[in-house]
């Protein structure tokens, strides 16, 4: 597969990593002055992240660190991978800032058991956003199934693929599929100069190439590569306005559809166990 896809989508991070940085929304100026401080991601996952502490662990795609820090004050001893250069320097400073002892590595995530030792790490940790960058969600489990010491586990809750494939708000409120479900050789392009958070700066790089993956390609590719599935469950709530015109945000900072929610899941936890 071509490597245009790769400088796109780094071009993309590399650019909004700084504005990420400055947004109220990822709360860098809380990780400084409260110690006890934790993103809404991974105080979201507590109640089935269980007890990390003492854990060597790894976060896969962890952009400027926010998630990975929230980890190691949880007592996990974490190391950050992501590919993009301006990530990691951010990350490498909201540690410095905040006390975090994280180390954080460029890298891209398919490359990242040969950077990293494999065969070490008792948690592999991947946060929401992540997979949608990945044209081959198995290539992606036989990284993590590489990364993970015998009996270690995988932790990931990413937005749902029923998510992914849907289209705009539209003035009748109905809620379409507009796009895959399923993971295809053919990436998705889009064109868009936001993002996620509250900015006001304006993006030049605005193409990007991404893929959806459906359930059971993601469960049979961790299956595939010798793991156990230990918990799958999905929410119906995301921590973005996912769907602007459909949604509704809730305490915790999570949205979700303001009518009858229950119709889509918005994302999933997914947890495995290396075989030994």
């Amino acid at each position: 597969m071509s490597e245009e896809y790769l400088q796109l989508n780094r071009a993309t991070w590399d650019e909004r990593a700084p504005a990420h940085a400055a947004s109220p929304d990822y709360a860098l100026e809380r990780f400084h002055t409260d110690p006890g401080f934790l993103s809404d991601v991974v105080r979201f996952d507590l109640p089935r992240l269980g007890e990390v502490g003492g854990l060597r662990g790894v976060h896969l795609q962890c952009h400027i660190g926010t998630d990975t820090i929230s980890l190691a004050r949880l007592g996990a001893r974490m190391t950050g991978l992501d590919f993009s250069g301006a990530s990691v320097e951010r990350a490498r400073e909201l540690a410095a800032a905040s006390g975090a002892d994280v180390d954080f590595v460029e890298a891209d995530v398919y490359d990242a058991a040969d950077v990293l030792p494999e065969g070490s790490f008792d948690l592999v940790y991947t946060g929401i956003g992540a997979l949608c960058w990945l044209p081959s969600v198995d290539r992606w489990a036989a990284t993590v199934a590489r990364l993970l010491k015998p009996g270690g586990r995988l932790f990931i809750r990413e937005g749902h693929p029923v998510l992914w494939s849907l289209g705009d708000a539209r003035p009748d409120g109905l809620v379409t599929v507009e796009h895959p479900y399923v993971e295809r050789a053919e990436p998705t392009v889009w064109q868009e100069g936001g993002t996620y958070v509250e900015t006001d700066v304006e993006f030049e790089h605005v193409t990007t190439h991404e893929w959806n993956h459906g359930v059971g390609q993601i469960l049979t590719a961790v299956l595939d590569h010798g793991m156990t599935i230990t918990g799958f469950a999905e929410h119906d709530s995301a921590p973005w306005d996912a769907l602007p015109g459909y949604t509704e945000k809730l305490d915790g900072g999570e949205w979700r559809l303001a009518d009858r929610p229950w119709r889509v899941p918005f994302t999933y936890t997914l947890q495995a166990v290396r075989t030994p």
